[in-house]
């Protein structure tokens, strides 16, 4: 576990550099992601703005200031019925996997959604994918399903296995969630 990280909302101007980086080799080398070319940090920076008019993007940084990893949450789906739900997502510098960046990365990004009165969260993960499975079961997450071959890359159609949690058990009609920018004591 990496005890010196700091974890903070990310800065779109500041941190999109870095979001790249460590996003390109989940693109161009994996299947982890089914983007076909790796979006630049101009790319990134307006995914960061996007996303934190709802939800959370957090980044680990050292003491340094160097940015380790991100995670963040997205609309699950766009219909209204849906707004209780989120996909989150976390990628790791690939020289600092196996740290605890990841797993300290998603409890803090969970801790907000709670916060935020999100019910459930999902993440696909494209198979194989073992230290990604490790981690979502680690924070709770379970399989509850796979599309098999629904992705096409590198020449091979590839399974995602779906993970799942619900952060609460509301009864009734749950208020909505709370914006990230309307968050009281927003982190």
């Amino acid at each position: 576990m990496t005890a010196d990280l700091k974890i903070r909302l990310a800065d779109p101007e500041r941190d999109a550099e870095a979001i790249a980086a460590i996003y390109r080799p989940a693109v161009e080398a994996s299947a982890a992601s089914f983007e076909d070319v790796a979006p630049d940090a101009a790319e990134m920076a307006d995914r960061v703005r996007r996303t934190l008019d709802r939800t959370p993007w957090l980044v680990a940084a050292d003491d340094a200031g160097r940015v380790m990893g991100y995670a963040y949450a997205g609309a699950h789906r766009e219909r209204a019925g849906y707004r209780w739900s989120v996909d989150v997502s976390a990628y790791v510098d690939p020289g600092q996997v196996g740290r605890g960046i990841g797993r300290q990365l998603y409890d803090a990004l969970l801790r907000i959604l709670r916060r935020q009165g999100i019910v459930n969260v999902y993440a696909g993960i494209a198979l194989p994918n073992p230290a990604s499975i490790a981690l979502h079961e680690a924070v709770g997450m379970r399989r509850i399903g796979v599309y098999e071959g629904v992705g096409y890359k590198f020449g091979a159609w590839h399974d995602v296995a779906w993970y799942g949690m619900k952060l609460c058990e509301p009864t009734g009609t749950p208020p909505d969630p709370i914006l990230l920018m309307n968050l009281p004591g927003r982190p």
